[in-house]
C-alpha cells in the first residue's frame, strides 16, 4: 500500500547545513507525522521550488550563503502570499525575530528550541495553511450558481431547489479537511452525501464506513484505533484500525448521536491532536483520513442537556448539512416513485407496473416518516405482491396505516350528509375555494402536488387559484 503524505501540501526545509537539515526532517515526519516534505540546502534554488512545487509552508534559516534568509523571506512574501514562512535561525536576537515577523514570517524559532515548542508551531502554521486553503475553496464554490461535478450526486434523485442548494454547500465544503456533520432523518440518504463528499474531496484513500450506535467504549476505541500483538486477552496479531484502513481518504462514522461519553472523548483527542494510540502500543499515529458523521438526532438538544459534549459538537459542525426530508419536497415523489419502480422491474427482471390515477395523490399527502427509504420499500414490496399489470393502491394504503384510516374517515363524512345540518347550503365556487386551499397547505404551496390531490390538471388548478386572487 502506498503511503499517504502528510500534509497535502509539501513542507519546504531551507538550510545550508545539511545534518540539520535531515534532523530536522526526522523530528518532523517521526514525533510530528508530517511525511510530505521537501529539502533545499541552497537558498538559490527555494523561488524555483516554489514555482513548481504545491508548497504551503516554508521552514528557513537565515544565515545562509549566496542568498540571506532575509532576502529569501522578502521574496517569498512578494512572489507567494499564500506561503507561510517560519524562520528557524541560530541567532537567538530580539532585533533580528522582530525585523523577521515585521517582513511577514508566521513566527520565529531559534534552534536550540526543544522539539515539543517547534512541533508546536508548525502544527499551528499548517493548520493556519490549512484554514486559509478551505477558505478560499469555500469562496470560490459558494460564488458558483451551478454545480461542477453533478455526477456525485447521481444516486440522490431530485428536482428540489432546497435538495440543490444543498447539493452546492456539500461540493464547496467537500474539498476541505475539517469534519462535516450530516445530519437529517431516517431514510433521508446520509450515506449518499457521505459518498458524495468522499468523490468530491479528491481523496485518493478509500471510503471507511462505521456505525457506531451500539458500540461500548473497547469496541469502539478497537474499531477505530485497531491494537498491537498481545493488547488484551485474544489479541494474537495485530489488527489496523478504520482510521488506519481509511489513510488517504474518508472515514465516515455514521450515528454519532449515539456514542457514549467516554468515547466523545476519544474521538475529540482524535481531532484536536489528529493523532491516535492502537490498543496496546505507546507509539501515537498520525490520523490521515477526513471525518465524515452523520446522525438522525438532535445534536444541539443533546449537548444542551449534557448528554453530548459541547466541545465535541461544535468541532464536529464546523460544517453541517441538514438534508430535507421527504415530506418538504414531495414534488421528487412523482421522481423517486418512477425509479423506484423501474429498478424493481429490472432486478425482479418483470415489466414496469402501471400507476394507479389515485396514486400520487394517495403519496403526496402521506407524511413519510421513514422518508425515501419508506417509499422505496413500498414499492418494492407493492411490486413483488402484484400479479397484474398496475399496481395495486390497497398496497400503498395497508403500508400508509393513517393514510388508509383517513380515507375511511373520509368515506364516513361523505355517508353522513356533511352539509345536512347547515340551513345554507355552500356554493360550488366556496366549496372549491376551501378544497383548494386545503389541498396548497398540505402540498406546502407545490401546484402539483395539490392538483393531484384534486383529481385535476395542474394548468386549471392554476387558473383556480389566479381567478381566486383577482
Amino acid at each position: 500500500m502506498t503511503e499517504t503524505l502528510y500534509p497535502e501540501f509539501k513542507i519546504l526545509l531551507v538550510d545550508d547545513e545539511r545534518p540539520w537539515l535531515r534532523s530536522l526532517s526526522i523530528t518532523l515526519e517521526g514525533p510530528g507525522g508530517y511525511t510530505n516534505q521537501l529539502q533545499c540546502s541552497d537558498s538559490r534554488q527555494v523561488l524555483e521550488i516554489l514555482a513548481r512545487e504545491d508548497v504551503g509552508l516554508v521552514l528557513l534559516d537565515l544565515t545562509m550563503p549566496h542568498l540571506s534568509g532575509e532576502a529569501v523571506l522578502e521574496r517569498i512574501v512578494a512572489d507567494y502570499p499564500e506561503v507561510t514562512v517560519v524562520v528557524v535561525s541560530g541567532m537567538n536576537q530580539v532585533e533580528t525575530a522582530v525585523k523577521c515577523l515585521k517582513l511577514g514570517a508566521f513566527d520565529f524559532l531559534v534552534k536550540s528550541v526543544d522539539e515539543e515548542q517547534l512541533l508546536d508551531c508548525v502544527h499551528r502554521a499548517v493548520r493556519l495553511v490549512e484554514l486559509e486553503r478551505e477558505n478560499q475553496a469555500l469562496s470560490r464554490g459558494l460564488l458558483l450558481k451551478q454545480l461542477q461535478h453533478p455526477e456525485a450526486f447521481a444516486d440522490i434523485l431530485t428536482q428540489d431547489d432546497g435538495m440543490r442548494a444543498i447539493f452546492q454547500y456539500v461540493e464547496s465544503v467537500a474539498v476541505t479537511r475539517r469534519p462535516i456533520l450530516i445530519s437529517g432523518e431516517s431514510g433521508v440518504g446520509k450515506e449518499l452525501v457521505a459518498s458524495a463528499v468522499h468523490q468530491l474531496s479528491g481523496r485518493t484513500g478509500p471510503l471507511v464506513a462505521v456505525n457506531v450506535a451500539g458500540l461500548d467504549d473497547n469496541v469502539f476505541s478497537d474499531t477505530l484505533f485497531g491494537h498491537v500483538r498481545g493488547a488484551f486477552t485474544g489479541a494474537d496479531s495485530a489488527r489496523a484500525g478504520m482510521i488506519e484502513k481509511a489513510a488517504g481518504g474518508t472515514l465516515f462514522l455514521d450515528e454519532i448521536g449515539d456514542l457514549s461519553p467516554a468515547s466523545q472523548v476519544k474521538l475529540l483527542r482524535l481531532l484536536q491532536n489528529g493523532e491516535y494510540y492502537p490498543l496496546g502500543s505507546d507509539q501515537p499515529q498520525q490520523m490521515q483520513a477526513r471525518v465524515v458523521v452523520a446522525t438522525h438526532q438532535d445534536l444541539a438538544a443533546r449537548q444542551a442537556e449534557g448528554s453530548f459534549r459541547r466541545d465535541l459538537y461544535y468541532r464536529l459542525r464546523s460544517h453541517h448539512v441538514e438534508i430535507i426530508p421527504l415530506r418538504q419536497r414531495r414534488g421528487d415523489i412523482p421522481l423517486l416513485l418512477s425509479y423506484f419502480l423501474e429498478q424493481v422491474a429490472e432486478e425482479l427482471d418483470v415489466e414496469v407496473l402501471q400507476v394507479p390515477t389515485g396514486l400520487p395523490g394517495l403519496l403526496a399527502g402521506y407524511e413519510f416518516p421513514g422518508n425515501v427509504r419508506e417509499l422505496k420499500m413500498m414499492v418494492y414490496d407493492a411490486v413483488s405482491a402484484q400479479r397484474g399489470s398496475q399496481l395495486s393502491l390497497a398496497v400503498f394504503k395497508k403500508a400508509m396505516g393513517v393514510a388508509a384510516e383517513a380515507e375511511l374517515e373520509l368515506d364516513v363524512v361523505l355517508a353522513s350528509r356533511l352539509f345536512s345540518a347547515l340551513e345554507r347550503l355552500p356554493t360550488l365556487t366556496e366549496v372549491g375555494e376551501l378544497l383548494v386551499d386545503e389541498a396548497m397547505q398540505r402540498s406546502q404551496g407545490n401546484q402539483s402536488v395539490a392538483a393531484r390531490l384534486l383529481g385535476i390538471s395542474q394548468p386549471a388548478l392554476s387558473k383556480r387559484l389566479k381567478n381566486s386572487r383577482s
